[in-house]
């Protein structure tokens, strides 16, 4: 239908050029992550306005992880095999929509179902955004570059979300930064449809069964650790991680004897296809957990307002822009196994020189640790754009993405739920509790990067028979819609 309008039209000359696609694929990714962080900024007001308790305030914050998570890998594939232009305007569309649906819900309810929506269509700018620059600089030193920049814009939309979302609630309503991200979804929509269209030579049939497991199964499993945030015992909580458990696992079943699987399963005996999975888990679970704890904690246990917090957060997130870019400058006998192993391991070194905060600590106490942690994440996000495109067949790249971010996404939200466990205070919930709590939350964090560190090295010793995996240009050229 969208064709009807124009949308896949194919464009001819220099709008074509690869160019193009990197800016707005890149652009599609920090807008993604701008609406990912941006209720960490104006929390408190849009849980007011929404008129919210505590369990709301959770799924405010939780609920596009769900739509990501869920959909991230179908999404991949689906730009795979019907086109990764064409997957990428539509998941552009619905981020849009779904964001002025957001700023104008009346309550919770509605206001979730738009933030799992805008997950949902952000999981298919993401899947399909980094498939079309793997497609569009099929030479590995330009690849190399234009990950480069992709994984720039990672840390571009973690750092302007929190501020733009602050600025523009202090200066109207928190509602105003999801008009904002409803405009660019759709300018993005109609931006991407002046880039060229590609698309896998073997365009394999729908896996039915394996789309729905795969998005149903995630959701549950997703919204199972949202809810067990206000009791694990509780039967919505039991009923939900269980049906998510047991989904996945007879997705994995399915999967199995599929001729034509989403997930071709044998990829797991991929030790470049590990690595990197293995990589964005520690990701998500560790520095991203961490970090999406760091704006309430300041505010609640050392009395530092919303605005400094926000601009704590580009502590970290400015220099992983930075590092990103320049990553491909890093020594090219500097594997990416080994790029994503000894990021994880100084990301973990970070983390640890946030310990010994205490009640009358400041901003600046943050700020050695925050900017080494920046570093090493600009390098790592950088590493796994390459290594996840590079991982997987040729003419996968957007199975390949789709994969490595969700790995990120469930990791973020397996590590979230574990650090509002263990941060926790014991008893009365006083700023020295919270400062504890604070403390055990950068250990396991901490851990949880180098035990990454050395899931990646250790798993991604060896190679496949026949050397790394690159993504076939011919593969990746194919013509329009």
């Amino acid at each position: 239908m969208l064709s009807s309008f124009g949308l896949f039209i194919e464009p001819r000359g220099w709008l074509m050029s690869p160019t193009r696609t990197l800016a707005t694929a890149s652009l599609g990714t920090v807008a993604v992550l701008v609406a990912f962080t941006a209720p960490l900024a104006n929390f408190n007001e849009t849980v007011t306005g929404l008129g919210a308790g505590h369990r709301g305030g959770t799924w405010v914050l939780s609920s596009m992880s769900i739509g990501l998570g869920a959909v991230l890998l179908t999404a991949g594939r689906l730009a795979d095999d019907y086109g990764r232009r064409r997957v990428f305007v539509i998941g552009s569309l619905v981020l849009g929509l779904a964001s002025l649906a957001g700023a104008a819900a009346g309550g919770v309810p509605a206001f979730v179902a738009s933030r799992i929506a805008a997950g949902a269509g952000g999981a298919a700018v993401i899947a399909a955004g980094l498939g079309m620059i793997a497609a569009a600089h099929p030479a590995p030193a330009a690849r190399g570059r234009a990950t480069g920049v992709w994984g720039a814009s990672v840390g571009a939309g973690i750092a302007i979300g929190p501020l733009l979302g602050n600025y523009l609630s202090s200066l109207h309503s928190w509602r105003d930064v999801y008009v904002v991200l409803g405009a660019v979804g759709l300018v993005l929509a109609v931006a991407a449809r002046r880039c060229p269209e590609s698309r896998s030579q073997h365009r394999a049939r729908l896996d039915v069964a394996g789309v729905l497991l795969m998005a149903l199964g995630t959701a549950a499993l997703l919204a199972g650790l949202t809810e067990g945030r206000a009791g694990w015992g509780r039967p919505v909580t039991v009923v939900l991680l269980s049906a998510g458990v047991a989904m996945l696992a007879v997705f994995v079943a399915v999967e199995a004897r599929s001729t034509h699987p989403m997930l071709d399963l044998g990829l797991l005996r991929r030790p470049a296809f590990r690595a990197v999975t293995v990589a964005g888990l520690a990701t998500g679970a560790g520095i991203i957990a961490l970090m999406s704890y760091v704006s309430g904690f300041v505010g609640a246990a050392l009395g530092i307002s919303a605005t400094t917090a926000a601009w704590l957060m580009l502590a970290w997130s400015l220099p992983s822009v930075v590092a990103a870019v320049l990553a491909r400058r890093l020594p090219a006998a500097w594997s990416g196994r080994a790029q994503m192993a000894v990021a994880l391991a100084v990301v973990a070194v970070g983390q640890l020189l946030v310990l010994g905060v205490g009640t009358g600590s400041g901003p600046a106490r943050f700020v050695p640790g925050l900017l080494l942690a920046g570093v090493a994440t600009g390098v790592l996000n950088a590493a796994m754009g390459r290594e996840s495109v590079a991982s997987v067949p040729p003419g996968q790249a957007g199975l390949g993405s789709g994969a490595n971010n969700t790995a990120r996404y469930l990791g973020s939200a397996l590590g979230v739920t574990v650090v509002s466990v263990v941060a926790a205070p014991t008893g009365a919930v006083t700023a020295a509790g919270l400062v504890d709590g604070w403390h055990r939350a950068v250990l396991v964090t901490s851990l949880v990067s180098l035990v990454g560190a050395a899931g990646v090295a250790l798993l991604g010793a060896r190679r496949d028979q026949g050397g790394p995996v690159a993504v076939d240009a011919a593969a990746d050229a194919g013509a329009g819609a």
